[in-house]
C-alpha cells in the first residue's frame, strides 16, 4: 500500500481542532425570536402546538424580549393575533391607528431602542376572515386590490418604529408598493426583509394554530410557490431585489436547502431562512419522547441552513438553544 500523503482525518482528531476548521459557524446575532401578540394585559398561554411558545400580551412580551436580550437574542419577528371580532374582509385591524403590532413595536422600541432590532410580518391573513393573504375579489385573491392594504399595514409598523417590515403575502409587486409607501412618508431607513421564496408548505400547520390564521375556504396555492419548483425562486428573488429588497429570505428552510443555495449564490444582499414551526414542533415532539437528541438535531440543522448560505435564522428554538448553553 502506497504511503498516504494527506489524511483529512487528520483535522477530526479532537473537538477542539475540528471547532478550528470548521467551514460553518453559528453566532447567537444571527438569531431572530418570533413572537405572537395578542390583546389584552397580563397574558402568557401556551400554543399546544408549539411547546415553549406563547401567547403573550404587549407588557408580558416586553418582559419575554428582555429576558431574551440578556441571553443573547437581539432581533425579534413579530406576528398580530387579533381577536375574531376585529377581523374583516379587507383586514382593515392590520393597519388601524393602535393595532397590535404597532403597539408592540412602540413599547419595545421604547423600552430597548437600537439595541434590539424589531422585525413585523406584514401579512393579512390573521386578520382578514376568510384567513387568506390577499383581498378576495370576484371568488379570486387580487393581487393588485391587495398591495394598497399591505402597504399600509407595513407603514404603521414603519411609524412605530420597527426597523424591518417583512413581508409574507406573496402577492406580486408588494416590495414596490410598501417600498413606495415607506419612502413616500419618510421612512427611507426602514428596511424590507421579503419573504421572497415562500412555498406552499405542510410544514406550516403548527403556525396556523399560533396565528389563528387558517383560510377559511381552498388554500393558498394561487399565490404562494409550488414546491416542486426550484428556478423560479430565483425570479421571484430578482423581482424583489429590483423592487428594493433589502433583505431575502426562504420559507421554510429545511426542505429547501438548495433554494437557498442557489440564492447564497445568485444574490449579494443578506439571506434569511425561516426554520418554520412544522420543522420546530417535530423535533419538540421526537424529542419529548425520548427519539432524538433535541441539541443535536437543532445545531445540525442550523449548521444546514448556514452551509447552504443563510446569514440570519429566524427560529423558535433560538431562546432554549441559549438558555441551555448549546452554542
Amino acid at each position: 500500500m502506497s504511503e498516504l500523503i494527506f489524511r483529512p482525518r487528520r483535522l477530526r482528531t479532537t473537538a477542539a481542532l475540528r471547532d478550528l476548521v470548521a467551514e460553518a459557524r453559528l453566532d447567537p446575532r444571527m438569531l431572530v425570536q418570533p413572537h405572537f401578540i395578542v390583546p389584552g394585559s397580563g397574558v402568557s398561554h401556551p400554543i399546544e402546538a408549539m411547546p415553549g411558545i406563547d401567547h403573550q400580551s404587549v407588557d408580558r412580551l416586553v418582559a419575554t424580549v428582555a429576558g431574551d436580550l440578556e441571553l443573547g437574542i437581539r432581533s425579534v419577528l413579530l406576528f398580530g393575533v387579533p381577536d375574531a371580532a376585529d377581523k374583516s374582509p379587507e383586514g382593515r385591524s392590520a393597519s388601524a391607528d393602535g393595532n397590535l403590532v404597532a403597539t408592540a413595536v412602540a413599547a419595545l422600541k421604547d423600552r430597548f431602542g437600537e439595541s434590539l432590532t424589531v422585525m413585523t410580518d406584514v401579512c393579512l391573513c390573521a386578520y382578514t376572515d376568510h384567513g387568506h393573504c390577499g383581498l378576495i375579489v370576484d371568488g379570486r385573491i387580487d393581487n393588485d386590490a391587495s398591495l394598497p392594504h399591505l402597504a399600509a399595514m407595513a407603514l404603521s409598523h414603519a411609524r412605530a418604529g420597527a426597523d424591518v417590515v417583512a413581508p409574507s403575502d406573496m402577492m406580486d409587486g408588494r416590495v414596490a408598493a410598501i417600498r413606495d409607501a415607506l419612502d413616500d412618508d419618510g421612512l427611507v431607513h426602514t428596511a424590507i426583509m421579503s419573504y421572497s421564496v415562500k412555498y406552499a408548505s405542510a410544514y406550516y400547520g403548527p403556525f396556523r394554530e399560533a396565528a389563528h390564521s387558517a383560510p377559511a375556504m381552498g388554500d393558498r396555492r394561487s399565490y404562494q410557490m409550488d414546491s416542486r419548483n426550484r428556478r423560479e425562486a430565483l425570479i421571484e428573488a430578482e423581482l424583489d431585489v429590483e423592487e428594493g429588497a433589502d433583505i431575502l429570505m426562504v420559507k421554510p428552510a429545511l426542505a429547501y436547502l438548495d433554494v437557498v443555495a442557489d440564492l447564497a449564490e445568485a444574490f449579494q444582499l443578506p439571506l434569511a431562512v425561516y426554520n418554520v414551526s412544522g420543522e420546530y414542533s417535530m423535533v419538540k415532539a421526537a424529542a419529548a419522547r425520548g427519539w432524538i437528541d433535541e441539541r443535536a438535531i437543532v445545531l445540525e440543522n442550523w449548521h444546514a441552513f448556514r452551509r447552504a448560505g443563510a446569514d440570519i435564522l429566524i427560529t423558535y428554538h433560538g431562546r432554549q438553544a441559549l438558555a441551555e448553553g448549546w452554542l
